[in-house]
């Protein structure tokens, strides 16, 4: 497997990620991303799949544009990571940015849908292991006005935007753990 195209692309992310800490995490940022691109090689060897799943924040919580991406790694993997980026800013209402995010993951092709999979299941990973070891206390590091109950709700209208994954092992996953987390 030729991985010049992911190895540039973990590099720019790493570079574009350089000194961001995970939210209440206290490591790099970087770990998210390689993450989700651990669980798109689940899925898929495409390599532009697998570029896209570790720049998929880049334009969303870094300087870098769609732009950047598009003449750094070419038409397709821009998509994809377009496709991962949420269409409204973030001074807009939580739960009308988040629905947004939802509908434009909803109307992707498969494609996007794998890399917004291993996104998503990458957080939800997260705060199910937050939530195992500090309960209700998580709730309020998200900027969700109702605390658990809109966290559960996007996570929730999240698995039917990524239904058509219903068959693999990391949907699979991903129901259960949003049904550990959301009793």
């Amino acid at each position: 497997m030729d991985t010049n195209l992911f190895d540039r692309a973990a590099k720019f992310a790493i570079d574009a990620h350089r000194g961001i800490e995970r939210r209440g995490k206290g490591y790099p940022y970087i770990m998210h991303p390689m993450e989700a691109a651990c669980i798109v090689a689940s899925l898929t060897t495409d390599p532009e799949m697998l570029a896209a799943a570790i720049l998929h924040d880049t334009v969303e919580d870094t300087e870098v544009t769609i732009e950047q991406i598009r003449q750094e790694f070419g038409d397709r993997v821009a998509s994809l990571v377009f496709h991962e980026t949420s269409p409204l800013p973030h001074g807009s209402p939580w739960r009308v940015r988040k629905q947004a995010q939802a509908d434009l993951i909803a109307s992707s092709p498969l494609d996007s849908k794998m890399v917004a999979m291993g996104d998503k299941l990458s957080n939800l990973r997260t705060i199910v292991s937050d939530y195992r070891q500090i309960g209700d206390d998580l709730w309020p590091r998200f900027h969700a006005p109702n605390g658990k109950t809109d966290v559960m709700w996007y996570y929730g209208i999240l698995a039917d935007a990524l239904a058509d994954l219903a068959d693999t092992q990391p949907y699979k996953e991903y129901l259960e753990l949003l049904n550990e987390v959301g009793k």
